[in-house]
C-alpha cells in the first residue's frame, strides 16, 4: 500500500463504501475505499500543494475508486488551461463510471470557452462512453447561458449511442437546455430528432424539474413518442447490462 493509499483509508467509511458501490455499478465492489465527497474535496485542495500530487496524477491506471475521485477533482483544480486539457485526455481514457466521469469540472475551462469548444466537439464523438459523456456535461455546464448558440444542440443531437450512460447524458442535456433555452430546444422535441428513449427520458426529467412551468409540462406530455413494447424491453435490458458491464 502506498503512503497516499494510507492516507486515504484513514478517511474511510465502509457503510458510505457499500452506498456508493451500489450507486456504481460495473465497478468493483473492492474497490471502494468509501470516502465521502466532501471530506476528499478537502483532502484534494491540500493535497495539490504537496510534490507528491504531480507524481500520482501520472500514475495510471489507479486501483481504487477513490483514487480516480481524487484524480478526477485534482485535474479540476489545475489552473494552467494547456496542462489542464493535457492531464484531461490522459485521464478520461482511465474513467470506467459516470461518478468520477461527473465530478471533473475544471475551473480554468470557464476562461477558455472558445478552445474548449473544440475539445468538446471531439470528446463527445468519442466512442469511450466516459469521454464521451464528459464532453456533453462540459457543453451542458458552460454553453447553455449567456455563451449559448441555438447550434450548439446538434452536437449532443448529433450523438447516437446504445450506452445507458451516454443517453443519460443527451437526456439531462436536452431537460437543462429546456429549462434556460426553451424556445430553441423545445424543437428538438417537437421534431422527434433524438432517439424515442433519450426523447422520452428528455420529457421525464423535464416534468420532474422546477424549472420547466406547469404549461411547459403540460405541452411536453403531448409530445411522448410511443415505444413499442419489445422495443422498451430490449431497451431497458441493454440499458441494465450497460449498467452492469465491468469495463476491462
Amino acid at each position: 500500500m502506498t503512503s497516499l493509499q494510507e492516507r486515504l483509508f484513514a478517511m474511510q467509511d465502509k457503510q458510505y463504501a457499500a452506498f456508493q458501490a451500489k450507486l456504481t455499478p460495473g465497478v468493483p465492489v473492492e474497490s471502494f475505499i468509501g470516502i465521502r465527497v466532501p471530506v476528499l474535496r478537502k483532502f484534494a485542495k491540500e493535497f495539490t500543494k504537496e510534490a507528491e500530487c504531480e507524481e500520482f496524477l501520472h500514475q495510471l491506471p489507479h486501483e481504487y475508486y477513490d483514487e480516480n475521485m481524487l484524480h478526477g477533482l485534482l485535474v479540476s483544480e489545475v489552473k494552467d488551461y494547456e496542462e489542464c486539457i493535457r492531464l484531461t485526455d490522459r485521464f478520461l481514457p482511465f474513467v470506467d463510471n459516470w461518478a468520477v466521469c461527473d465530478i471533473m469540472s475544471p475551473k480554468v475551462f470557464a476562461k477558455h470557452k472558445k478552445e474548449l469548444l473544440a475539445k468538446i466537439k471531439t470528446w463527445s464523438k468519442s466512442s469511450h462512453v466516459y469521454t464521451c459523456r464528459f464532453g456533453i456535461g462540459m457543453l451542458m455546464s458552460h454553453y447553455l447561458d449567456k455563451d449559448f448558440k441555438a447550434e450548439y444542440l446538434e452536437i449532443p443531437a448529433s450523438v447516437r449511442s446504445e450506452e445507458y450512460y451516454v443517453k443519460m447524458m443527451v437526456a439531462w442535456f436536452f431537460a437543462t437546455a429546456l429549462a434556460k433555452q426553451w424556445d430553441q430546444a423545445i424543437t428538438y422535441i417537437e421534431q422527434r430528432r433524438l432517439a424515442p428513449w433519450t426523447h422520452n427520458k428528455t420529457i421525464q426529467k423535464s416534468i420532474e424539474s422546477y424549472r420547466i412551468t406547469p404549461e411547459q409540462k403540460e405541452y411536453l406530455r403531448t409530445l411522448k413518442v410511443f415505444v413499442k413494447p419489445n422495443e422498451q424491453s430490449q431497451i431497458y435490458l441493454n440499458s441494465a447490462i450497460a449498467r452492469k458491464r465491468v469495463t476491462k
